[in-house]
């Protein structure tokens, strides 16, 4: 990794709502974002891939949904992933309950995440890397299989979605039960390490922004790059304005992605011009692609 601190800006949920899209493209032209990924079945997937396109300098990877969303495949080739109505399964917790109790074959995993990878290509999108909707992808039994997608279409990077102690204790707004959540599943890192060095694929020295998603303003997300040491770090966000689209998500960010916007607007920018030894970067420039 990087011998001085390398930064990848990251926003997630890009193509889910008009405005999650145009927070997303003035944060970029602003100079406060280097990444975004990419939802393959979001309701503002085709306006977003189409920018995606344009040569802005924008990194941008697949946001493999699995959960809290609808697939591109037919459900009746990947049943084992599919709750009701049509879509995955609403809950997180139902999910890796499943997960855990063989439900959900990896077969149907790698077809799903395929197909998903391979919407947002045959829209001309270069895809950077991947990671998952809620970090699914912390579990072998999902990392497994999204390596194998991966490499099959040709992407050479993934998130790397464990959160350093450096970064957790720079993140005091978040609940409790939330950090013991996030400490809790770093068990698993040492198996996300091999598995990914395995598969030949690049990733970095960790994720920040994970414990504060749904907390992250100005005063953390300062004290995050201040605490940032020598390395290559993924600042996950999910910033966005509120419309009409979003009224009609089930989810939990809402008032907070304004309220992410701002903060990245008003720190990054500053932030960097003061600290020239930061430099910003994306999956596909850790990864080889030009």
């Amino acid at each position: 990794m990087s011998c001085v601190p390398s930064l990848i800006l990251n926003a997630d949920d890009f193509g889910l709502t008009p405005g999650v899209n145009r927070s997303i493209v003035e944060l970029q032209e602003a100079g406060a974002l280097t990444s975004a990924t990419l939802m393959a079945t979001g309701d503002a997937f085709a306006a977003a891939a189409e920018g995606a396109v344009v040569d802005t300098g924008l990194g941008v990877g697949c946001h493999v949904v699995l959960v809290d969303g609808r697939p591109v495949l037919p459900g009746s080739e990947i049943d084992g992933l599919m709750g009701p109505s049509g879509q995955f399964r609403p809950k997180l917790g139902a999910f890796v309950r499943d997960l855990m109790r063989g439900k959900i074959p990896e077969g149907e995993i790698e077809a799903e995440a395929t197909a998903q990878i391979r919407r947002l290509q045959a829209k001309g999108v270069d895809v950077t890397h991947v990671d998952t909707h809620k970090h699914t992808h912390m579990f072998v039994r999902v990392l497994r299989p999204l390596l194998r997608a991966a490499r099959a279409c040709g992407v050479g990077a993934i998130r790397n979605p464990f959160e350093p102690e450096w970064a957790l204790a720079a993140t005091p707004r978040a609940s409790s039960t939330r950090l013991w959540q996030v400490r809790l599943l770093r068990a698993r890192y040492q198996a996300f390490l091999r598995l990914v060095s395995e598969a030949g694929l690049a990733t970095t020295d960790g994720a920040i922004g994970v414990l504060a998603t749904g907390t992250l303003e100005s005063k953390t997300l300062r004290q995050l790059l201040e605490k940032m040491p020598e390395g290559t770090w993924e600042l996950v966000c999910h910033p966005g304005y509120i419309d009409a689209m979003l009224d009609g998500v089930q989810t939990r960010l809402r008032e907070s992605r304004v309220i992410e916007h701002a903060a990245l607007l008003e720190v990054i920018p500053s932030y960097v011009r003061e600290h020239s030894e930061i430099r910003l970067t994306h999956f596909g420039r850790i990864n080889g692609m030009p």
